[in-house]
């Protein structure tokens, strides 16, 4: 039985000499995996709908196992992306960890609407860097790990001045000399934080963050990661090595 999908395709894999294996992000299934027959032939309907990023409506045979893709049609193609190194970088980042992340065949429509939100504005020139960590947050948040942000994680304080990566979140003026890890962080730092985490990417209009409050926040959140997100993320790597040239 064929259905209807509406997907991003988040990962793509070469399949033989013609085939693909494709993993798709969908709004009413969840993540999965399809073989697209004949996609890596040029003149293929096949090749244009399943390329990375690529946002359509998919008619698909669902199967226990690997399921089959039999034809799309192009929603938004997120072009830009493709051809931009350090937006395809930024979404190739968030690709891959949402891969790893999301279980397979549980639909959860509020993270497809969000990462379909952040290709989009970083198809729109947006500030990819600060898209990618209030993507990344909702993930953490969704499989269990995400820091608290909004009150002290040891005493429920306001008073903040800082974070703990040992400690899992903000800590406040009376309870940061009891912190080994502590970090301070200026008052709009804490407050980008706590937006970062709570506001739907798709209400984000032109938010502009100063270079030196992202790398704060981008430095804090990669170290957070390596403490509790338990995948090697590939990509992260090359993003990197980006920051280090730019």
């Amino acid at each position: 039985m064929f259905e209807k999908v509406e997907g991003i395709i988040i990962r793509t894999q070469d399949y033989g000499e013609t085939h693909k294996i494709v993993s798709i992000l969908s709004k009413q299934f969840g993540k999965f995996q399809a073989i697209a027959r004949g996609a890596k032939k040029p003149k293929s309907r096949m090749a244009s709908v399943t390329q990375l990023f690529i946002e359509a409506d998919y008619l698909v045979q669902l199967k226990s196992g690997l399921s089959v893709l039999q034809q799309g049609e192009v929603i938004q193609s997120n072009r830009y992306i493709r051809e931009d190194i350090v937006a395809a970088a930024y979404a190739s980042y968030l690709a891959e960890l949402s891969d790893k992340m999301l279980e397979d065949k549980q639909a959860n429509l509020f993270i497809y609407q969000q990462l379909k939100s952040t290709l989009s504005e970083i198809s729109e020139k947006k500030d990819a860097m600060t898209l990618a960590m209030m993507y990344e947050l909702k993930l953490y948040r969704l499989a269990g790990f995400a820091p608290v942000v909004d009150q002290c994680v040891k005493c429920s304080s306001l008073d903040l001045k800082g974070f703990s990566i040992i400690e899992g979140g903000v800590i406040c003026s009376r309870c940061s000399h009891q912190v080994e890890d502590m970090r301070s962080l200026t008052d709009t730092q804490l407050k980008l934080l706590r937006l970062f985490y709570d506001v739907d990417v798709s209400r984000v209009q032109n938010i502009q963050v100063k270079d030196e409050n992202k790398n704060a926040l981008r430095e804090l959140l990669d170290d957070y990661y390596d403490q509790y997100g338990g995948f090697i993320i590939k990509s992260k790597n090359f993003l990197k090595q980006l920051d280090l040239l730019q």
